[in-house]
């Protein structure tokens, strides 16, 4: 296969960037709760000048540790599928996104301090699900199945279902994630091809190919003469039985 690369290569990054995601959301929660703070008012606030700043702090922001657990595991598992299968983009997609989600939420948001990853959450569930559908990859279709068969019932909570709940901030994920899918459509993994997959490839320049002859049968070079390079062959017949 040359010196192509793997697409998909796991490292480091892949468990370490989630789990520093999920670890900065608990330090930030038990920061609140050892010296008695109160990060809430840092959300979003639609349409006012101060709530601009809720755009990049609210994803860190939770209201209580049941809020905090049910964003935990699938911002971890959600984010470590994104640097798994689209590490080149995957930076781009988790800053980009989180700007733009904040953003859109601070637009259509009700009046109210809006908090937490699920922004987030949604945001690399629409993006892990349309790229994989417009890849036409199996592998990555494959993972839009599974993100949907995982949190397909995300969908019911991008509308005003619960009060309490920042459907406005799920909605903005999902159609971001949505756009940065078609923003970056173009970039699909292809699978490295071997030699003799690649156009122009010719078996006569293929020193491994050398080693048979036209009916397929292997060849073994011995050279009984050190000096003499054009040695003898010794022929190894396929056994013709077992096929």
């Amino acid at each position: 296969m040359g010196n192509q690369k793997q697409p998909f290569n796991f490292s480091t990054g892949v468990i370490g960037y989630p789990l520093l995601f999920v670890l900065l959301i608990w330090v930030v929660f038990w920061f609140e709760i050892r010296f008695n703070f109160d990060f809430n008012h840092f959300g979003i606030q639609p349409r006012t000048l101060k709530g601009l700043r809720g755009i990049l702090l609210s994803p860190f922001i939770h209201s209580d540790i049941k809020h905090l657990f049910h964003n935990t595991i699938p911002l971890f598992i959600l984010s470590m599928a994104l640097f798994y299968f689209y590490r080149s983009i995957s930076w781009k997609v988790i800053l980009v996104g989180l700007f733009l989600t904040g953003l859109m939420t601070w637009g259509i948001g009700r009046p109210a301090n809006h908090i937490g990853a699920s922004g987030i959450i949604y945001l690399l569930a629409s993006f892990l699900f349309f790229k994989g559908i417009f890849s036409k990859y199996y592998r990555l279709i494959a993972l839009s199945f599974i993100v949907v068969f995982l949190y397909g019932g995300l969908l019911w909570f991008i509308v005003p279902v619960d009060p309490k709940i920042s459907w406005e901030g799920h909605l903005s994920g999902l159609l971001v994630g949505l756009l940065l899918a078609l923003v970056y459509k173009q970039k699909i993994v292809r699978q490295p091809k071997y030699e003799w997959e690649k156009e122009g490839y010719n078996s006569e320049n293929d020193e491994f190919m050398s080693h048979f002859d036209e009916n397929g049968n292997f060849i073994e070079r011995i050279k009984e003469d050190p000096e003499d390079l054009n040695s003898d062959y010794k022929y190894i017949f396929k056994d013709n039985k077992d096929e």
